[in-house]
């Protein structure tokens, strides 16, 4: 890994010093000084200059779920102080006794960019409007209204079709949510699908100047009226005049655009943050040191199975893939062990989670056994692997973890994951009828050589890619032939269920919690046994299609809890985790790594352990960046 590292730091450099350079964007009359430049993720837009993303995906993270839109509430970009913020909604939502019906109060002047004021009746627009327009977002959701209406411009009340105490929620901004439209302007349109919103009015505090046709960039300026806006009530006046979101083209690119300061923010693979903090004067990561990830992600990264397909369907199968996989060196193959590693799909690692979760779990996971037969049992939780993760760290960086705290060690390696234990694997197939072959290679029980079948998104930079590349090594050397198949088609085959396994499980919200709140309803209600849908229909829940009668029941009671009653939100949250761990539905190996680098020519105040007014992404991403803005502090160079 460290030879390869080196050879890419001297391509870099090499680059660097002899390219012609990347072109800027930003328009003579906007200073360099004045402009946040951030990484672009998820570019090209697929539609450049629609910015209706009520009609479908628009890449909103170009600028659009981050200052054109806002949302009821949203989670606390304040991972320390955590919880939920009171947005657009003055306080949190109002429910009658039976959950039928919901009440939102309303924060009062703000106001759209057009200088019209947001009130109620534009929350009731929008409920109304997704409720009856098929493929519009959110339309599903809002199926559960029977009606919406403004008891004055400053009070939605909704009334439901059945109790579900969990469905403000549609309206809460984790990464997505649906936010208020502007009806001024919807309700004069024929077509809601068809309509581009272009240039769109703002609910944030920072307006549409331009964007590329291409896709490739779009670029924002603060609003005069900034504090006519939910930040501007609850924050400070952002420092940026400009921000713009930009995708420079391949790692190299961004590699060589932050190195001539023309880049504020990045994120992307384990080695450009490498290259990037070893050869940059101005750069740094979240640490200053090994690790320097911000370990914090609210969502895992790991491979899920095709529970509809053989021998996938096979717990004992599952657990024997999962005992294959050496965790310290696939940490250390995909991320230069710049890992927090966790055993459970929804089990992100967090400050939160940790003291709500894993502190209770810790004890099962200690006792918890596999039956191997002939009266025998093995323990495979392993609570030491993160601090092997970290001495080998120790070996190769400059660390400034004391090994001696574990839960500093837990909250920046992991909380542990099960041993490596090719012995026990292989004892749990063979009891399943596999066998080994003349050349060490695992046949399935009817004799046929056993392929895997693995679907990736085709971007090498991708952490699900990376993360299933690793674990593909993993399997291949333990004797299994892995297909790894990269495909731009990947997210509809795992719609449809055509794959064995796919690179990620943790989509369709299965391993995405609140992260700031310790409900678990939105990713075990993904794997409720009625979305199922057989191999080659489009699911409606979890891709892996894997559900049981007590996880419905653990989602139908959570339904009914208050979301305000922790306690017994996280016992039966605890329930429905230690069924998915036995079950081994999927591998979660770790948090999604936040490899984002910053650059401090222009910018400063990034976030930091010292200075953790916000996770790291927020800064690329996330929607929550228009309220940690007024953090940044311009240095004075032009």
């Amino acid at each position: 890994m460290r030879n390869v590292l080196i050879v890419l730091v001297m391509l870099c450099v090499v680059c660097f010093v002899v390219s012609p350079g990347f072109g800027q964007v930003l328009p003579p009359e906007v200073p360099r000084e004045d402009a946040l430049i951030l990484h672009y993720l998820f570019a090209p837009h697929p539609i450049p200059g629609n910015w209706n993303w009520w009609a479908g995906w628009r890449t909103q993270n170009c600028g659009l779920h981050q200052f054109v839109t806002d949302a009821l509430w949203s989670l606390n970009p304040n991972v320390v102080e955590g919880g939920i913020i009171d947005a657009l909604a003055a306080e949190p939502p109002i429910y009658n006794d039976d959950f039928t019906q919901l009440t939102i109060k309303l924060r009062e002047g703000i106001y759209w960019s057009d200088g019209v004021e947001f009130t109620a009746h534009d929350v009731v627009f929008t409920i109304l409007t997704s409720r009856d327009t098929p493929g519009i977002d959110f339309h599903g959701q809002m199926q559960d209204v029977e009606d919406a209406y403004a008891v004055d411009d400053y009070t939605v009340v909704v009334d439901l079709e059945k109790p579900n105490s969990r469905f403000h929620t549609a309206f809460l901004e984790r990464w997505n949510a649906l936010r208020p439209m502007p009806k001024h302007i919807f309700e004069q349109v024929d077509d809601v699908l068809a309509y581009e919103f272009h240039p769109p009015v703002s609910l944030g505090p920072y307006v549409y100047m331009a964007h590329d046709t291409a896709g490739y960039w779009v670029l924002w300026q603060k609003r005069d009226d900034w504090e006519r806006t939910v930040t501007g009530k609850l924050f400070e006046e952002p420092k940026p005049e400009y921000v713009l979101f930009i995708s420079p083209g391949p790692a190299e690119t961004q590699i060589m655009a932050m190195l001539r300061h023309e880049l504020d923010v990045v994120q992307g693979t384990a080695e450009q943050m490498l290259i990037l903090v070893e050869q940059g004067d101005t750069t740094r990561g979240y640490r200053d040191t090994w690790p320097y990830i911000d370990p914090r992600d609210i969502s895992t990264r790991g491979p899920s199975f095709n529970h509809l397909v053989f021998p996938y369907d096979n717990k004992e199968v599952r657990w024997a893939l999962t005992l294959a996989i050496d965790i310290v060196e696939v940490s250390i193959f995909t991320y230069d062990g710049m890992v927090a590693m966790t055993p459970g799909l929804p089990l992100v690692v967090s400050q939160g989670f940790y003291d709500d979760y894993f502190v209770a779990l810790e004890p099962w996971l200690e006792e918890f056994t596999l039956d191997l037969g002939d009266g025998r049992t093995f323990k495979p939780w392993d609570s030491e692997a993160p601090f092997r993760l970290l001495e080998w760290g120790q070996e190769e960086y400059e660390v400034d973890i004391d090994p001696e705290d574990e839960v500093a060690v837990r909250l920046t390696m992991g909380y542990g994951w099960w041993k490596y234990a090719p012995d026990v694997a292989e004892e749990l197939l063979e009891n399943q009828g596999f066998s080994r072959d003349q050349n060490d290679m695992w046949r399935l029980p009817d004799g046929s050589p056993w392929q895997i079948t693995m679907v990736a998104s085709p971007d090498t930079t991708d952490m699900g890619y990376i993360v299933a590349e690793g674990v593909a090594e993993q399997w291949k050397k333990f004797g299994i032939d892995v297909i790894f198949t990269p495909s731009p088609a990947h997210a509809s085959l795992n719609l449809y269920g055509e794959f064995d396994v796919y690179a990620t499980s943790h989509g369709s919200f299965a391993g995405e919690p609140w992260g700031l709140h310790p409900d678990l309803h939105r990713c075990f209600n993904a794997l409720r046994c009625d979305f199922v849908k057989p191999v080659g229909e489009m699911t409606l829940g979890w891709g892996g299609r894997w559900c049981d009668p007590r996880v419905d029941e653990i989602v139908a009671e959570l339904e009914l809890t208050p979301w305000e009653d922790e306690e017994r939100i996280i016992e039966l949250g605890l329930d429905a985790l230690k069924i998915s761990i036995e079950e081994m539905v999927a591998v979660p190996l770790f948090n999604c790594p936040i490899t984002i680098v910053f650059d401090e020519y222009y910018w400063t105040n990034w976030p930091s352990p010292e200075n953790d007014y916000a996770r790291s992404d927020n800064l690329t991403t996330w929607p929550q960046l228009k309220y940690i803005l007024h953090q940044l502090e311009p240095t004075g160079r032009n």
